[in-house]
């Protein structure tokens, strides 16, 4: 038997076993819609914590849409938001501030 006629029996072999298996199926994430920031983004307003937090989820929707961060990252990214969230209507704001500032600084956002 030659090598390409071996190579496409063990294939086949392969193939049938796959489908036989109980094992289950693996679905890749699904790649980004889209390649650039929509012409219509706008950073929202605001002051203070409130403004900051806002303005740091925007950007992190934006870059998991884009597929500049996964989806792993974006969860632990929400959780320090969420942290910083908590801190924010809490009344304390410079905790709150600082949250986001070293989230950023932990994940190579400019500061």
């Amino acid at each position: 038997m030659t090598f390409a006629k071996l190579l496409a029996a063990a294939f086949a072999a392969l193939s049938i076993a796959a489908c036989n298996s109980t094992q289950p199926v693996v679905v890749a994430e699904a790649p980004s819609t889209r390649n650039t920031t929509p012409a219509g983004f706008n950073l929202p307003e605001g002051s203070g914590c409130a403004g900051v937090i806002a303005r740091y989820r925007a950007v992190m929707d934006n870059d998991l849409a884009m597929g500049h961060v996964n989806q792993g990252v974006y969860a632990t990214i929400e959780g320090e938001i969420g942290a910083a969230a908590a801190a924010c209507s809490a009344g304390r704001d410079a905790q709150a501030v600082a949250l986001v500032r070293a989230s950023k600084a932990r994940h190579g956002y400019p500061g």
